[in-house]
């Protein structure tokens, strides 16, 4: 089986935010590192070249497939700050509703700003996630 190009690697996290080069964004990923730390109850490391995860998982899928994945996690993209929502968004209909401005993704929530959205909602729906995740999947 083919093995996952990201994967978690002992890159300086601080290091790697340091180098957004637009402040506001740079501040919204040092707010969302605090909050996601503080909701995981992980410390937060860098899968990848540019993902900032939290936690982990170890999931295996019907057809055998099983691999690890961060809990929950985000990346400083060009055009939007990025969120890994792993859970997906099917049971979350009434937080979206209150979120604000976003898009989606499969397990991706894209903002621009964390401004453009309700900060305690996006705390619920990381949170959500999380504990979705958490009571599905057996931890390593």
């Amino acid at each position: 089986m083919a093995k996952l190009k990201t994967a978690p690697n002992a890159g300086d996290v601080t290091a790697f935010l340091a180098e957004v080069a637009d402040d506001q964004k740079r501040k919204d990923c040092e707010t969302l590192l605090t909050w996601m730390s503080e909701i995981t109850g992980s410390e937060a490391q860098l899968w990848g070249p540019s993902i900032v995860g939290f936690g982990d998982y170890h999931y295996r899928y019907a057809s055998g497939r099983e691999g690890d994945w961060f809990l929950t996690g985000f990346s400083p993209r060009k055009q939007n700050l990025t969120l890994y929502l792993m859970s997906g968004f099917e049971g979350y209909e009434d937080l979206l509703a209150k979120l604000g401005k976003y898009k989606t993704g499969k397990s991706c929530l894209y903002i621009k700003r964390l401004e453009d959205v309700n900060a305690e909602v996006l705390q619920k729906l990381v949170a959500a996630s999380v504990n979705y995740l958490k009571a599905t999947y057996p931890s390593k």
